[in-house]
């Protein structure tokens, strides 16, 4: 039955059973295209159909969330959980309140979370899940409601054993707070049964920074391993989350120059670079005030550039740390053009798939999501670690534990995708992934 795998015909039928899902297409196509050739090579894969069952979630749960606003109007959003894959731990993965979020959405980011889960060593699964409530413009007690009434339906799919989510879009400490509060309710239970957590109750040190430091950290590893550093390297970011501003912070601690970042009405472009007065002006902009970025322009007295994206700013490396596909053929052409030498995705699938082989053909070096924006995920497995074992870890101690983390999913990079001098970061995350999950999976058992 498996003898004549091939990418065109296992994508045909994947699109068959998921008809009107493009994003959760493009993020398998990308996988599927590095490891079907190592599954023909490796017949065991083959014939236990493990890429068939790798991509069909283990389940997804849709359910109603009804709240009320403050004018005390009764308000119906949809409710998401698709758990993925637990093979090598419990479903792991964020959830997302945006208005975007739909099914398709979700298992994109549950699939990619079975790679990115894997990578990092943690005996974690995958999942991911969220809703199509907006959070801009509601108040503390609007978010509360929803959140309390979005956990009273979720709280039964989840637990520290079974299904850890942990924030994304639109679920940051706030709503963390809230939900794990209606958790801790229901349940008459303290557990680590949410990671971001605030520090007071079982949070971790170093969580709201990992991701952007861990996309730096890989950044660093790629460049070291042929010879080369960060420092004194000019560098544009996209986005302003905190993604976007603390990859920023570890960049400018490792000696680089940050000099753009933006959000969904355009950027800004500081060609004297960011120092850290002028990031701690706009963590407190973006996460206490909710500003736009056009006021750090003004601010600064600065370039703003109103409903583009900063690819055309000449610079050494980038960094996409904002939304899917935000990043082009076009886009990574004009990079490619000015020089810049390495990309490392902060957020989850921003690069096109027609972007990544415009920089891979043009030898820039591509550290795909999965592999360079672990970092968050990472601390969230260290988050239940502690959570389990009744203690806290430090700062220094968990940065220590986090580099070290980012290092050996570079390795693992490196071991599965160099092809002579080049290194097809793309490929070897792809593979390092797939074959953790997928030799748990084959010792299950093949049904």
């Amino acid at each position: 039955m498996y003898q004549d795998l091939s990418l065109d015909r296992f994508m045909q039928g994947l699109i068959k059973r998921n008809p009107g899902e493009p994003e959760f297409h493009q993020a398998v196509h990308e996988v599927a295209e590095s490891v079907i050739p190592f599954i023909l090579d490796n017949v065991r894969y083959r014939e236990a159909g493990i890429l068939e069952r790798m991509t069909e979630p283990d389940r997804s749960v849709i359910f109603r969330v009804v709240w009320e606003d403050d004018e005390g109007n009764i308000r119906v959003n949809r409710g998401f959980r698709v758990q993925f894959n637990n093979a090598i731990g419990p479903y792991k993965g964020g959830l997302r309140f945006h208005p975007t979020v739909n099914l398709s959405i979700l298992k994109f980011l549950g699939f990619e979370q079975t790679f990115k889960n894997s990578l990092t060593t943690l005996p974690i699964g995958s999942g991911k899940g969220g809703s199509d409530f907006n959070p801009k413009g509601k108040s503390d007690r609007e978010i509360m409601r929803f959140c309390q009434s979005f956990m009273t339906e979720l709280y039964h799919h989840i637990g520290p054993n079974t299904d850890v989510p942990a924030g994304d879009i639109g679920v940051g400490a706030r709503e963390i707070s809230y939900l794990f509060g209606q958790y801790k309710r229901l349940t008459g239970e303290f557990t680590g049964a949410l990671t971001g957590k605030g520090i007071e109750f079982g949070g971790s040190l170093i969580r709201t920074e990992a991701t952007g430091w861990g996309a730096a950290f890989f950044m660093q590893a790629m460049l070291a391993h042929r010879g080369d550093s960060v420092e004194g390297k000019t560098c544009v970011l996209s986005g302003s989350g905190n993604v976007a501003l603390y990859c920023a912070q570890k960049l400018m601690q490792l000696g680089a120059k940050v000099v753009t970042l933006s959000d969904s009405s355009g950027f800004i472009h500081d060609a004297n670079g960011l120092d850290e007065d002028k990031l701690h002006w706009l963590i407190d902009l973006k996460t206490r005030r909710r500003g736009r970025i056009r006021e750090y322009a003004e601010h600064v007295g600065c370039q703003y550039h109103e409903g583009t994206r900063p690819w055309g700013v000449p610079c050494d490396l980038a960094f996409p740390c904002a939304v899917q596909n935000e990043l082009d053929q076009q886009d990574a052409r004009t990079l490619a053009v000015n020089g810049c030498q390495a990309v490392a995705e902060g957020a989850n699938m921003p690069t096109t798939v027609e972007a990544i082989k415009v920089l891979h053909d043009a030898g820039v070096l591509f550290g795909p999501g999965k592999a360079a924006n672990a970092g968050g995920v990472a601390v969230s497995g260290m988050e239940m670690s502690q959570n389990s074992i009744r203690m806290a870890w430090g700062a220094e101690e968990l940065e220590h534990r986090l580099r070290d983390i980012m290092n050996g999913i570079h390795d693992q990079c490196v071991h599965y995708g160099e092809n002579g001098e080049l290194v097809n970061y793309v490929r070897g995350a792809n593979v390092a992934g797939f074959r953790k999950v997928a030799d748990a999976m084959l010792a299950y058992g093949a049904i």
